[in-house]
């Protein structure tokens, strides 16, 4: 579950899940979300594999995130959704999406960057929770 608020000129992402795994996966649609009106239209025709190396889950989020973002700003590339596994060694993931169509696609943000600042992923009683910050 993921939820956006405003953040001074910026756009703060609140994502809570089960597993850590789900966090990064609950985490991807919030990023689309910022970036495209209706995620909804958006096709899984493409299918993209992530590798991810790392052990701390904070960096694990915004080095995950920051790929997302790039695989836009490079390729055009929007993800409706991703299967994400965390292993000891980092992050492997399969994203689901299709480029992006601006006859079908409004896009609600340019979204400059994934910042480091505030970035905070924790494990809670009830599994993991995330905050980042989008630089629009």
């Amino acid at each position: 579950m993921y939820e956006i608020c405003d953040h001074t000129a910026d756009l703060g992402i609140r994502v809570r899940a089960g597993t850590l795994a789900d966090l990064c996966a609950d985490a991807a649609r919030g990023l689309t979300a910022v970036l495209c009106d209706d995620p909804a239209l958006i096709q899984p025709a493409v299918t993209e594999s992530f590798a991810v190396a790392g052990t701390d889950p904070t960096w694990l989020l915004f080095d995950w995130l920051s790929e997302l973002h790039a695989a836009f700003e490079v390729r055009r590339l929007l993800f409706r959704d991703a299967t994400v596994t965390v292993e000891p060694q980092g992050l492997r993931a399969v994203a689901r999406g299709e480029p992006y169509d601006p006859a079908r696609h409004v896009l609600a943000h340019e979204v400059k960057a994934i910042t480091q600042h505030e970035l905070e992923v924790r494990q809670t009683a009830d599994g993991w929770e995330a905050f980042f910050i989008v630089d629009i």
